[in-house]
């Protein structure tokens, strides 16, 4: 198991990094909102584990941003804030689960065990295409011995034309189905997520496998392979 706290008390961090790491799980520990962001992006963590006040981004701001970019992965929410209006307040705001200070290291980890599972039993098949290996548990795409890390938008969208390779996906449908119907995204903001997808797949390959369709959409070259 591999988790990312984000807590800015250095002596309860201290602690929870010790205790987790003592019983095999792989920590990595942080002690602002702004660096849980930039790091959970940067390696396939299986549960964030952010406590609700910290200097900067708060824990519940984070969160809400991350489901606002469709992150999918696991959080939990730590706090001593207990009142029924905060759990509900965290958990609207995306949070998996809500664990109130002070709190059983016993009941720490079962909860993270319990997320863990419910990941895994969601966890989809990765998309093999030409070479390429598009791998949900930790939202990479690599090629051979290169790997590019992908964000979660960015993910959808290229598991989106590659599961359908060689089918011309209409702007529109790209739109409805990456982003969302009531979601007011443009199409120039989905032609700057093509661009970034396109210089990642040069880094590992040299070459884009993303074709452009003018005035219609877009298109992944058909592979017998694709699955």
């Amino acid at each position: 198991m591999k988790i990312l706290l984000a807590e800015d008390d250095l002596r309860l961090g201290k602690m929870l990094k010790t205790i987790l790491s003592n019983n095999g799980i792989n920590v990595k520990w942080v002690t602002n909102g702004e660096s849980a962001y930039d790091e959970c992006y940067a390696d396939g963590y299986d549960v964030l584990v952010l406590d609700w006040m910290m200097p900067g981004m708060s824990g519940i701001k984070l969160c809400s941003v991350l489901r606002s970019e469709d992150y999918q992965g696991k959080i939990l929410m730590l706090t001593a804030r207990d009142s029924l209006d905060d759990k509900v307040n965290g958990l609207n705001a995306g949070a998996d689960d809500y664990l109130v200070k002070p709190f059983a290291v016993a009941e720490l980890l079962a909860r993270l065990n319990a997320l863990v599972r419910r990941q895994g039993s969601y966890m989809e098949e990765n998309v093999e295409y030409k070479g390429f290996v598009l791998n949900s548990g930790d939202y990479t795409i690599s090629y051979g011995g290169s790997k590019v890390q992908l964000r979660p938008r960015e993910f959808k969208l290229i598991e989106l034309l590659l599961r359908n390779a060689g089918k011309i996906i209409p702007r529109d449908v790209i739109l409805e189905r990456v982003w969302g119907i009531e979601s007011d995204i443009t199409e120039n903001n989905l032609d700057v997520h093509i661009g970034a997808l396109r210089r990642k797949l040069k880094e590992i390959k040299g070459e884009t496998l993303i074709k452009t369709i003018r005035g219609v959409g877009y298109l992944a070259e058909a592979d017998d392979n694709v699955r």
